[in-house]
């Protein structure tokens, strides 16, 4: 007979399937990291809102890589481009460090929190809740903010997304209403093809592709 741990995880796993056709996703969003980002989503005990912002970093800057989802609603709000830390890497992001100093972007899953307007504008805090992952973004002020180096217009000139100091920044036009749609105790998950952080994250501890 299966294990009972094998028959749950091949229900999550097909629920998540059904969800994603249900959402007609395919072909706009990448099916592994919307099922990390769903798993994870259902485990975070800390969450009080019915949205999921999805960060795929496996995609270059010149993409829309940003994607939100009502999943109450089973729809998909938003998708942007976004920008990456400068030392994350160029076109592609590669490279992530939870380290003060370190102008590179963090994996894994994040709750979000109130809104205030900084030198970036209207922009949002974001806690991190993986240790040794991301548990320092508060300290690296790592925050979602507009930018006019995350518009889609520079693409045409650099041949990439302007890039930050390790924030996702978004287009100055969607700032407000991505940050409205998210803020208040969502969860946000950044994504890469790494399988280090799966190794090491206590959020999808166990999870199996």
């Amino acid at each position: 007979m299966p294990d009972r741990k094998d028959v749950a995880l091949a229900v999550e796993a097909a629920a998540c399937a059904q969800l994603y056709r249900t959402m007609q996703l395919e072909g706009i969003v990448g099916w592994d990291a919307f099922r990390q980002a769903v798993t994870g989503y259902h485990k975070i005990a800390g969450r009080k809102r019915d949205v999921l912002t999805l960060i795929d970093f496996s995609r270059p800057s010149t993409e829309k890589r940003l994607f939100v989802f009502d999943m109450k609603q089973h729809r998909l709000l938003f998708s942007s481009v976004v920008s990456h830390g400068k030392n994350s890497g160029g076109v592609y992001a590669t490279s992530f460090s939870n380290e003060y100093g370190s102008y590179k972007s963090s994996l894994g899953f994040y709750l979000t929190e109130t809104t205030y307007q900084g030198k970036n504008g209207y922009s949002l805090i974001l806690n991190g809740l993986e240790r040794g992952i991301n548990d320092r973004a508060r300290e690296r002020a790592i925050v979602m903010h507009g930018a006019a180096y995350a518009d889609p217009s520079v693409v045409g000139k650099g041949g990439r997304l302007g890039r930050s100091f390790g924030c996702p920044a978004v287009p100055q036009k969607l700032t407000r209403p991505i940050i409205d749609a998210i803020k208040g105790g969502s969860v946000m998950y950044i994504y890469a093809e790494t399988p280090d952080y799966l190794a090491h994250s206590s959020v999808l501890s166990g999870y199996r592709a």
